[in-house]
């Protein structure tokens, strides 16, 4: 790993108690992950002359990005670009795309995270390949409150086929929430129905104009799921041919409620999808089950059978083909098991923001802007932020993230004005739900 000390593992046993010992200075700041949060923070912090270092559990930068590369963003550039990787970026003679064009995924890395990790500050500090399995204090586990702020984060570290330790004074978790999809079972409990059928299952959109197109052409094909994302999936299928069977599964009310602000909704990109699909559902290209609760998948010989209750009634719906699971996911903390967290017990995000971004309580989830001070662990010098700070809420937006580590930088550099200040310029989000006749339901 570049410049930094990595030490191997091995059986010998630690103090219980161990000394007080003041943070080394000299040691890095930890970035986990390499998409557009974690690669803001690592700008701010050559910004500031810090120390750090970058682990990439994937083999590029915006890993999680390359799975939808093909799917475009609802935001235009201009708040895309963290304000200082840009200045950085214009340093290296970076030119910036139209602010106005809306990016596919694939642009986004290749025209902005790419050349942003070629800065030779960060390039440098990026350590690809490199997976955080586990968290922890110097000497301590979870129960040891003595000297606990005193001493540096362990993290062990997969690399090579080999678990080293690295010590690091704080650390920034950029690890989204992409590689922990919800299960589409109603109850949202994994059954080993669901485990067993993996390879008839995709989490997330799939690229069936390209590297999944033999998957999903001609085929029977259930989208679960009442967001965007599964309108992006719906849409894609149907467009490949007149023989693809599209069945939609969700468990809104009525299917008006997919469709959200559609031309009244401010990010008019969102609005369309919405429009597009209700052209689809009227024209009647495809099946729609909602309300409708899965509760047990088997395989068959005719494809596969999905059981559940709609209207109070046991349903069994026709066999499919091939399942597209676009029903949303959540933070993994198996990493932090040792680490003193503050977390939601509803949205498990932070707790802090919790309350702003709780789709039971907003229609749209608008947060106002924050910083270091309400990311905040029980942990000194431990922050969850970008996608994974908003733990199972879905209305993150990347101008939100690039917030979080400007604040959090400033503070970890000593620069408290700045942590407390806000700099933050947010699209206006629109409407996120037509129909709604409870100002505390859900749009989601």
């Amino acid at each position: 790993m570049n410049q930094i000390k990595l030490t191997p593992i091995n059986t010998g046993c630690c103090s219980s108690t161990p000394e007080k010992i003041e943070p080394n200075k000299e040691l890095p700041i930890a970035i986990i992950g390499a998409g557009p949060i974690g690669l803001a923070a690592a700008a701010h912090l050559v910004n500031a002359g810090e120390h750090f270092i970058i682990l990439e559990a994937g083999s590029t930068v915006g890993h999680h990005i390359s799975s939808w590369e093909h799917v475009r963003l609802f935001s235009p550039w201009q708040y895309n670009v963290d304000k200082v990787a840009e200045k950085l970026l214009k340093k290296q003679g970076w030119i910036a795309p139209n602010p106005e064009h809306l990016p596919l995924g694939k642009e986004l890395i290749s025209s902005y995270l790419e050349p942003l990790a070629k800065i030779p500050e960060i390039k440098s500090s990026l350590s690809l390949n490199t997976k955080v399995v586990s968290i922890s204090k110097k000497g301590l586990d979870k129960m040891k409150t003595a000297n606990r702020s005193d001493v540096p984060f362990i993290l062990y570290i997969e690399q090579a086929g080999q678990l080293k330790r690295l010590e690091t004074r704080a650390v920034i978790d950029a690890t989204g929430t992409w590689s922990s999809p919800n299960s589409i079972n109603a109850d949202n409990i994994w059954t080993n129905a669901e485990k067993d059928l993996k390879d008839h299952i995709y989490y997330g959109i799939p690229n069936v104009h390209g590297s999944a197109l033999d998957k999903y052409k001609g085929k029977r094909v259930a989208v679960v799921g009442g967001g965007h994302s599964a309108i992006n999936s719906i849409l894609e299928l149907a467009q490949l041919d007149d023989k693809v069977e599209i069945m939609w599964i969700m468990r809104k009310r009525n299917v008006e409620a997919a469709f959200g602000g559609e031309d009244k909704d401010a990010l008019a990109a969102r609005g369309e999808l919405g429009s597009k699909v209700h052209q689809l559902v009227d024209a009647g290209k495809l099946r729609v089950f909602t309300p409708f609760l899965i509760h047990h998948l088997a395989k068959t010989e005719n494809g596969i059978i999905i059981e559940g209750e709609s209207q109070g009634q046991v349903t069994t719906l026709p066999p499919v083909d091939e399942i597209i699971a676009n029903t949303g996911s959540r933070p993994d903390f198996s990493l932090t098991r040792e680490i003193r967290l503050d977390i939601d017990p509803v949205t498990e995000s932070v707790t802090a923001i919790a309350p702003l971004i709780d789709p039971n309580i907003h229609s749209c989830g608008t947060v106002r802007p924050h910083g270091e001070e309400e990311l905040r662990q029980p942990e000194k010098n431990y922050y969850i932020v970008g996608m994974k700070s908003y733990g199972r809420a879905p209305t993150f937006l990347m101008a939100t993230g690039y917030e979080q580590v400007r604040s959090i930088v400033a503070y970890l550099t000593g620069d408290l004005v700045a942590a407390k200040k806000v700099e933050l310029d947010l699209p206006e989000t629109g409407v996120c739900s037509v129909n709604i006749q409870n100002p505390n339901s859900s749009c989601c």
